[in-house]
Formats: structure tokens, sequence, C-alpha cells
């Protein structure tokens, strides 16, 4: 199977992050902030289609944080959100977020050889192990409270995919959690699509190493991301003779002056939807061990403004600085997050991108 495009571009890639959801990564109760409703999507992705963005990347979300505004209760589901775009879009990726538990994998191949025909390939695959126990008890199911059950049950989930998409004849899955006879897929994708993953566990990031080509993981002390992404780049060439990019995510306020950015940030902070940050730090927190619990206030406000994503605060050179920073830290790319979208991507394209493609971080779209 060939490679994907997606995997062959060197550039640091960007992408945009939770478009799908209400509020879009912002928990905020100003009333301007993001509506992630299907026109606002289409118009945005339009607009990044047209200026050479590499991707799109929803969460999957069945029930929302709570707090006045219950962040996240309002979602676009990721697999059919995907497919429309993918069919009014010419060049980016954009990825479904999929859900192990709540999804059969014979169906999720069905599903994502379609998209990849209906794009010419554009299509990659979010895969989400579980961790959100209110959501599993909403949809009535048990979230197993060991990382051994849930990455088990997603190796063997994404191992039927991954037959699916490569064998040509039927074959028999006898597994400890699948078990099928005669399986097989038709069509199948050309070439395999990128795998994301974002795991803050040991195992989970064993997962990520066996199986995805980036693994998602928070930028909050580059000096200290330094060395984690050596220990997470080197742990994929020992443990499985891979290379695996990581990406990281961060939060834009571009803005032609320093002061009027931070004064965004902090309109971010003096609204911010307090009870539904500290319940989603609390459900993050809950099984990963990937952010530095030190750091708590800071992660905390970033939290409030952009879902913990690196802040990327002040004027157009000073947002390029900080990807700049981002790239030199060793991060293959960066989701990047507005309080909305629509709005403020013009600007962030037509004067951050250029800095960025003069300092050689990203090739001019043509």
């Amino acid at each position: 199977m060939e490679t994907n495009n997606f995997l062959k571009r060197d550039h640091f890639k960007l992408g945009t992050f939770s478009t799908n959801c209400s509020g879009g990564m912002t928990v905020s109760k100003l009333p301007n902030r993001w509506k992630a409703d299907w026109e606002s999507n289409l118009k945005l992705a339009k607009m990044m289609d047209a200026a050479g963005m590499d991707f799109m990347l929803p969460i999957a979300r069945w029930i929302g944080y709570g707090g006045e505004t219950d962040f996240h209760g309002y979602v676009l589901e990721t697999v059919t959100w995907a497919t429309a775009l993918l069919a009014n879009t010419q060049n980016m990726t954009i990825f479904a977020t999929v859900q192990t538990a709540c999804n059969h994998p014979v169906v999720v191949a069905k599903q994502i050889a379609t998209m990849a025909q209906i794009s010419n390939e554009r299509v990659g695959l979010n895969i989400v192990a579980g961790w959100n126990k209110p959501e599993y008890d909403a949809l009535g199911q048990n979230l197993p409270d060991d990382h051994e059950t849930r990455y088990g049950y997603a190796q063997e989930w994404y191992d039927m995919i991954k037959r699916i998409w490569t064998e040509d004849q039927p074959f028999n899955f006898d597994g400890k959690y699948f078990k099928t006879t005669r399986t097989y897929g038709n069509p199948k994708p050309k070439t395999m699509p990128p795998i994301y993953n974002a795991a803050g566990s040991g195992l989970g990031r064993e997962f990520a190493a066996r199986n995805a080509d980036f693994l998602f993981t928070p930028a909050i002390d580059l000096e200290r991301s330094k060395e984690e992404l050596k220990e997470l780049k080197q742990q994929a060439l020992d443990q499985a003779g891979r290379k695996v990019g990581v990406l990281t995510f961060s939060h834009v306020i571009c803005r032609p002056t320093e002061a009027e950015a931070k004064e965004v940030w902090q309109s971010l902070q003096d609204n911010a939807d307090w009870a539904a940050v500290d319940n989603l730090i609390r459900l993050q927190f809950a099984h990963a061990h990937s952010f530095p619990h030190d750091l708590m206030n800071l992660i905390r406000e970033r939290f409030a403004a952009g879902h913990g994503g690196f802040p990327l605060v002040g004027t157009p050179e000073q947002v390029a600085d900080g990807i700049t920073q981002l790239h030199e830290t060793g991060f293959g790319g960066t989701t990047l997050s507005f309080f909305d979208y629509a709005e403020e991507f013009p600007y962030f394209r037509d004067n951050v991108l250029p800095i960025l493609e003069a300092r050689g971080i990203r090739k001019k779209f043509a």
C-alpha cells in the first residue's frame, strides 16, 4: 500500500482542532463564542483548504462538561462531519475521531475506506481508546478502570481494521475481545490513512508507538518537552521499529499589537466557565499522566482559554516566534484553535503564514 500524501509532507504541519464543538476549545461564557454549526465549519474549511493548511481534527463527544455553558454539549458527529467536509474541499486531510468502545471496527474500516474514495485519499483516523467515564455512563457502557483492558481492546480493534484494509481474502479473527468469521471489507483505501492518537499513560504511549503516525502530547514547559519528545521518538524505534511524529495543540490570539492580544486573553479568563473548566481538568487528569501537576495554575488558565493548548498570544511576529519554538523543540506540527475560527483565521493566514514560509518552517502553498 502506498504512503499517504499527508505523511510525505516534511514541513511543520498546521491544522485546526475541534471546530465541530460548541465554543471550539475555549471554555467561555461570552455570547459570541464559536458556533459549531455546519455553515460555520464549511466556511472555515474552505478558507483553510485554499490557504494550504494541512488538516482538520475534531473531538468526539456525546455529552458536555456541565457548568453554565455545558461546554462541548453541542457537537457534530465526526464521521459524517469529516465526510461532508472532504466532499467540499480539495487539498487538506480531514480526520475522523473515533472511540473504539462504541464503534465496531468492521463498520469503521468501511466508513474510512468510503471517505478515502470520496476525497482522493485525504482522510485520517484519530483513535480514542477511552477515558471519559461520564460519557460511557451516558452510553450505558462500562469504562474499564485498567489501561491494560482499554488498550488491549483498542489494539484488537485496530488490528482488525488493518487486516480489512490490507488482506484480499476473508479471514477469521480470534481475539480476546473480537471473534469473527469470514471478515472482509471492500472497498479498501488505496493508501494507509494517517493515524493519530493522544495518550498520556505508559500503556497508551506504547499503543501509539506501535500504531500511530502521530502522537499528541501537550506543550506546557518546552524545556521538559525537549526530553519528552526524544524519549517518545526513541520509544517508538526501540519497541516497534517505527518513526512516530509528535504533535501538540495550541491556542492563537493574534492581533496587531501585543497589548490587544493580551487584553483578549484576559477577557477569556474573566469570562471563563470555571465550573466546566474544573470538570474538564478533573476528567483529563483522572487517567492522563502527561500533564505536570506542579504547573496546575498555569494549566487551569490555559484550559480556560484553549483546552490546555500552548498559548500563541501576541503580534503576528510573536505568534510566528511561538510556532518556531515548537518546531525547534522537536514537534512535527500543532493544531490551532481560535476563539472564533472563521473570524480570526484570515488574519493569521495573511500575517503569520508568510513569516513561517520565509523562515523555512512552512512551504509556500501553490
